[in-house]
């Protein structure tokens, strides 16, 4: 798999010229050729075919993740991952990848050694009960982490307790009750994402059918819950025979902590607002001419606008709307300072501004 880079061809002619700031003509309806423009700058190989002993399979020199790195000396810096996650700690210098069973501390300056510091491989593989699923370094306290698990909890966890993290010192987790669990419950329970809040206060998750805001400070946790995709729990056994219920959605919220927002069915998106008392949900349809509406029903999407799809793919939900499993946004990121979004739907990248 190949890496690649691009160049920022930057307008800045137009902007001085027009007396206006950057921003302002990013928000303008210009055409598109005064818009910003990109082009190839170079490429290099990131990662070269492995052999799992452990797991006893091949490693694809795919990139799962991807990171830009805090500048040093006037040289920018790309770090890539082909694990499942990969986060950077509040010092610009440390980073953990998370496989399935270990999370390890790495040093940029040190290419040669890293520590285990999560390690849930049971001495007998058959023993295994659950994996790791996301991992998050805290945004000001390089000391601290959290990682979720298949089951569908929460671990916070201190680096100044022990070398290696085999107790947490906070767990969040929600219990069904005995007579609401099926076979999907631990599936769709599962956690596919985990972000911490700019000031590190609360925790966003997202299992297959919500959004879950965690609060760190209090035992409980749990803050509040959005629903996503309850339109499709009368359809679980489709989506397990289609491995869609298998999806992950990753979750972001704005530097303010006012919203949240994860991507759908259809190429949509959704933006909660985390407001107390205020239940408004925005939903946008990932095109060049989003559909913005309000909705009413957090679990109702938009109508997809996508043609010609498989049938079996597609369904119709108990309000009226059409629905397409074969068209997902899957990756979505909140701007740090910006009311903008940025997502990805297929080959494209969506970058919305509030």
């Amino acid at each position: 798999m190949w890496a690649w880079m691009y160049q920022f061809k930057d307008a800045a002619c137009v902007t001085m010229r027009e007396h206006v700031s950057r921003k302002e003509a990013e928000k303008a309806d210009y055409s598109i050729s005064r818009h910003p423009k990109f082009r190839y700058k170079t490429e290099f190989q990131s990662h070269e075919p492995e052999f799992d002993y452990l797991k006893s399979l091949e490693i694809e020199e795919k990139i799962n993740k991807i990171k830009w790195c805090q500048e040093t000396n006037g040289a920018s810096f790309l770090l890539s991952t082909n694990d499942k996650t990969i986060s950077f700690g509040s010092d610009g210098e440390t980073f953990i990848p998370a496989d399935d069973l270990r999370i390890n501390l790495w040093n940029l300056e040190i290419s040669n050694q890293s520590f285990n510091i999560v390690d849930v491989k049971p001495t007998n593989m058959e023993d295994l009960t659950e994996v790791i699923t996301s991992a998050e370094f805290h945004p000001s306290h390089c000391n601290m982490l959290a990682y979720s698990s298949s089951k569908g909890s929460i671990r916070l966890v201190d680096l100044r307790q022990s070398a290696l993290c085999d107790t947490h010192s906070k767990l969040f987790e929600q219990h069904e009750s005995a007579g609401s669990r099926s076979f999907f419950t631990e599936i769709i329970g599962s956690i596919s994402d985990i972000k911490f809040s700019m000031d590190g206060r609360h925790i966003l998750s997202h299992d297959y059918m919500t959004l879950k805001l965690w609060d760190v400070n209090m035992d409980s946790g749990l803050v509040a819950t959005f629903q996503v995709h309850e339109y499709l729990r009368p359809k679980l056994c489709d989506l397990y025979e289609n491995d869609s219920i298998f999806d992950k959605f990753e979750c972001c919220q704005s530097g303010d902590g006012l919203r949240v927002a994860t991507g759908s069915y259809s190429n949509i998106f959704c933006v909660f607002n985390c407001g107390a008392g205020d239940s408004e949900v925005t939903t946008l349809e990932a095109t060049r001419n989003p559909t913005r509406r309000q909705a009413q029903n957090p679990a109702r999407p938009v109508r997809s606008m996508t043609r010609n799809v498989r049938r079996e793919n597609t369904g119709i939900d108990a309000n009226g709307n059409s629905y397409d499993l074969s068209t997902k946004l899957l990756h979505l990121a909140w701007h740090p300072a910006e009311n903008l979004i940025a997502c990805a739907a297929a080959n494209s990248l969506y970058m919305y501004y509030g």
